[in-house]
């Protein structure tokens, strides 16, 4: 909970209690004032809880990324391992994927770069 939350609380309390002083007086200038304190310390109470929730998400944000660097050996290690039965479940498979992997890249990278044809002739 922050400021914002707390004073925007106490503004609405204010302004229910200044409407409800205007509403036994009869008066209609205390009611409107206590009605926009009141509105007042609502825009500011939510505000507050919208700046509570990006903190939290911020926060949740950073743990999962300080998780995920400290697990990176774990992650990657189990990666290889599911790569490793992959291709002892289907080694003829995995020889032909990775042969076409490497005539995709020959094919690429010995191709000669295309010509841009000069505007003026």
């Amino acid at each position: 909970m922050n400021e914002d939350r707390i004073t925007g609380t106490a503004e609405e309390l204010a302004g229910k209690t200044e409407k409800a002083f205007g509403d036994m007086t009869g008066n209609p200038e205390t009611q409107a004032g206590g009605r926009a304190r009141e509105m007042g310390g609502t825009a500011q109470n939510i505000y507050g809880q919208a700046k509570d929730a990006a903190r939290d998400a911020a926060d949740t944000a950073a743990g999962y990324a300080k998780d995920l660097y400290n697990n990176r050996g774990d992650t990657l290690r189990n990666g290889s391992e599911a790569l490793a039965q992959k291709v002892q479940d289907n080694p003829l498979g995995s020889i032909v994927t990775a042969g076409a992997i490497g005539f995709a890249l020959a094919l690429w990278m010995t191709r000669s770069p295309r010509r841009r044809q000069s505007r003026w002739r």
